[in-house]
């Protein structure tokens, strides 16, 4: 039986997050940790949960991947962010005035990003990005506009700019994965907005969907054979105490 939430952060929990979880429950029952029907619970359980109160139960006896436990060796930086880091940067700044502008997809991040805008709004998604440098500065300047920062889960990032009749939110600062470049969002919105959000990449919100897919199918195609199995049973006693 999956373990009771106790008391703990209410803090949202991300896609990227329960998935974590789902891939330490994997984990245990490849290593014979924790048997089918407890996989079963947990997972499912992991997949409803909001909060991180009712994710950190569900391993709270397992090792999580990318966790390192006290006897194991600090992880050596991801090849991932390595291949991301040293490239010649592809703009330095973004500038709407009663427009918009965009900087998504492979773009290459500089050591410093300036953005601005009046009246307008920009989009920085830095989920496919690559990076000059491993310490990046991105600033926002929002003046009767808004600015979307969008990151992944397992970059470092660290916000710290400042709203004036306007928003500057710091929900998307956090810590990155081994290896991550770190970014600092700061700056200035004015009658604006600045938001800092993280997304999963497309192919890892893809991954996940089709992961939880499968595991229903099969989830409903073992209830399937239990409930033929159970019939069967039942025939196979009917026939018993009718030849009584």
């Amino acid at each position: 039986m999956a373990p009771r939430p106790q008391a703990g952060s209410q803090m949202r929990a991300s896609d990227a997050e329960r998935e974590r979880i789902a891939e330490a429950l994997r984990e245990g029952v490849a290593e014979g940790r924790l048997t089918m029907e407890e996989f079963e619970e947990r997972l499912d359980a992991a997949y409803r949960a909001r909060t991180h109160a009712e994710l950190e139960p569900l391993v709270r006896d397992l090792p999580v991947p990318g966790r390192p436990s006290a006897a194991d060796p600090a992880p050596a930086a991801e090849d991932g962010w390595t291949g991301r880091v040293g490239s010649t940067p592809t703009s330095r700044t973004g500038i709407a005035v009663m427009s918009g502008f965009q900087r998504k997809g492979r773009w290459t991040v500089p050591r410093r990003f300036t953005s601005f805008v009046f009246w307008g709004g920009g989009e920085i998604d830095l989920r496919e990005a690559r990076f000059e440098d491993r310490d990046t500065v991105i600033r926002c300047f929002a003046i009767m506009g808004g600015i979307q920062v969008t990151a992944p889960p397992d970059l470092d990032v660290h916000v710290g700019g400042v709203g004036i009749l306007g928003a500057f939110d710091h929900s998307g600062s956090g810590e990155g994965s081994p290896g991550s470049p770190r970014v600092t969002v700061t700056g200035l919105a004015l009658f604006g907005g600045v938001a800092v959000e993280r997304k999963l990449r497309k192919e890892e919100r893809r991954r996940i969907k089709e992961d939880r897919k499968r595991f229903l199918a099969e989830r409903h195609e073992e209830r399937r054979e239990l409930r033929a199995e159970r019939r069967e049973r039942r025939r196979s006693l009917d026939r018993r105490w009718s030849d009584d």
